[in-house]
């Protein structure tokens, strides 16, 4: 069954806007956690297992809908980042320590996996090398140094979702910008 044009449209139209506010929410937490370094451990755990939780399920869905090669190993990290989303909502732990570990570790595994997937396709393949090298970097410097302060533990998380944030807004954008160019018949659509 074919998608009429308008039904192509208004999809785009609900994705670009999802990618905006996600892109925004995530850039807006990741300014929290730069400018307000010294919070409370449980505050900045429940707040990490939400996005740990929101991304796990966006990697699920992504590998549940998607056409790619490594929807395995998409499925994979969106468990993990779920399971650890849920751990850290559920049990705020007492010592940083955990916390950077799990962090680390998560930070990591989903470089590395962007990483790969990022080879089999041709679009944003940069944007997605980019992102995967910011995650693995940012993973092994907080596992290098397993008992940092708080507020560095928090900068450092921050600008990883300030990065993250500000692609998902930009890719929202770019999507409605060409869902209004292939409304107005200045692009043809290339959707089979």
């Amino acid at each position: 069954m074919m998608m009429s044009n308008s039904e192509r449209a208004s999809d785009a139209t609900v994705l670009s806007w999802f990618l905006i506010v996600v892109g925004v929410v995530t850039l807006g937490v990741g300014v929290f956690f730069v400018a307000s370094p010294h919070e409370t451990l449980k505050v900045f755990t429940v707040i990490g297992g939400i996005l740990l939780l929101i991304d796990g399920l966006l990697a699920i869905i992504g590998a549940l809908v998607g056409v790619s090669e490594s929807r395995g190993l998409l499925a994979m990290v969106g468990v993990l980042s779920v399971i650890a989303g849920v751990v850290l909502i559920k049990k705020p732990f007492q010592t940083l320590l955990v916390l950077v570990v799990i962090l680390g570790i998560w930070l990591v595994v989903v470089g590395i996996a962007r990483f790969v997937s990022a080879f089999s396709r041709r679009e944003d393949r940069g944007v997605n090398i980019f992102v995967a090298i910011v995650d693995v970097i940012a993973g092994v410097v907080i596992l290098s140094w397993p008992k940092p302060s708080l507020a560095t533990l928090a900068v450092i998380f921050g600008i990883v979702l300030i990065i993250r944030g500000a692609l998902s807004a930009y890719a929202g954008w770019a999507v409605r910008r060409l869902s209004r160019d292939a409304g107005s018949g200045s692009v043809t659509p290339a959707i089979t």
